[in-house]
């Protein structure tokens, strides 16, 4: 299982609907209205969407107090990742994290060079102060996915001026942003040196429910989103992607609401997990849960919980993880007692 949320191979296997803990979407959906704003929509697809996104960009824009020179869209967050290994000359990658960093670097034949996290899932710093060179491109998630932590705010900066003395660029992923902490923003941390040798890409896929949408947006210095401007597919952002965007950063009570609702979740599943005596819980920043299994591997779990209902995220397919971890995300409050007793079920076996 590369990816999370592929229930339809594994339904034959249990009689009733499956309960994803694979995938890490907001378990309050989408916003309110939506679906009418995507309805109306539907006249728009007679029609090409506007090339530049210009009425797109300025609600991103708003939304994460930047520029609108300064912004960028995309089909999902991916595509924007793939657009800034393009422009790359190698590829630096903390591991374990999200496989399509590696894949598509592979795809483009860029040199890719793997660097650990350290023990406890930090980034090691020494590490990439010795690797990196001019136009390289650093990827880290921010939270990372699977570990499900953030940087830390001065060791942001720290690396930021690392990659700025060398010439070499840095891209966070930070998909999950919405679901974590206000205790520093990225975008406005950066926003002084003009996003210089930065790009910060997030999307409608997780925050806000919307996996179906493809709705990838960040934002970068002018220089760079002119760059990208000049390889990017034309019209990759569809007309229904569009009116999301125009809608959704705007409904300031479902930020607010699902910010505490996940993080209410998020104490909750750590507590009960951690009382657990046969798996290590790893503290997280975000709707997920990183587990190591001390008694069994990953496909006994899976299999135990597959058989109950749930469909969890077996992590093998991390590179640096082996087939003792498996990822659970953050849901509402009934399926994550449901998840919890499996455990304690799993505990007494």
């Amino acid at each position: 299982m590369e990816h999370g949320g592929d229930l339809l191979s594994y339904e034959m296997y249990y009689n009733g609907e499956l309960i994803d803990y694979s995938s890490n979407i907001n378990p309050l959906g989408p916003p309110k209205g939506l679906r009418e704003v995507l309805m109306d929509s539907f006249k728009n697809l007679e029609a090409y969407p506007d090339m530049k996104y210009r009425k797109l960009k300025k609600s991103i824009s708003n939304y994460l107090k930047c520029n609108e020179e300064n912004t960028i869209v995309g089909n999902g967050a991916v595509e924007l990742i793939n657009d800034f290994i393009m422009l790359a000359n190698r590829v630096l990658i903390c591991t374990p994290s999200f496989s399509e960093y590696e894949k598509r670097a592979i795809i483009h034949e860029k040199e890719v060079i793997r660097i650990p996290y350290n023990s406890d899932f930090t980034i090691d710093m020494k590490a990439i102060g010795n690797i990196i060179e001019k136009d390289d491109l650093i990827i880290l998630g921010n939270p990372n996915n699977p570990t499900g932590l953030r940087l830390d705010k001065i060791e942001l900066t720290i690396l930021h001026n690392i990659i700025k003395k060398s010439g070499a660029y840095l891209v966070l992923d930070e998909a999950f942003f919405e679901f974590c902490s206000g205790d520093y923003d990225s975008i406005e941390l950066f926003r002084e040196s003009n996003y210089e040798n930065v790009g910060i890409i997030r999307a409608a896929t997780k925050f806000f429910a919307l996996p179906g949408i493809r709705l990838g947006y960040g934002c970068t210095s002018m220089a760079l989103a002119k760059e990208i401007s000049k390889i990017e597919l034309p019209w990759s952002v569809n007309s229904f992607a569009e009116a999301a965007g125009n809608f959704i950063f705007n409904d300031k009570e479902y930020i607010r609401t699902s910010k505490e609702y996940i993080e209410i979740e998020r104490q909750y599943m750590y507590q009960e997990l951690s009382r657990l005596s046969l798996i290590k819980v790893f503290p997280t920043e975000t709707n997920y849960i990183l587990i190591k299994l001390l008694k069994w591997d990953e496909e006994y779990v899976f299999n135990f919980f597959l058989e109950r209902g749930i469909v969890i995220r077996k992590c093998s397919s991390f590179t640096g993880l082996d087939k003792n971890y498996i990822r659970v995300a953050i849901k509402a409050r009934k399926d994550n007692e449901k998840l919890i007793e499996i455990f304690n079920e799993l505990e007494k076996m």
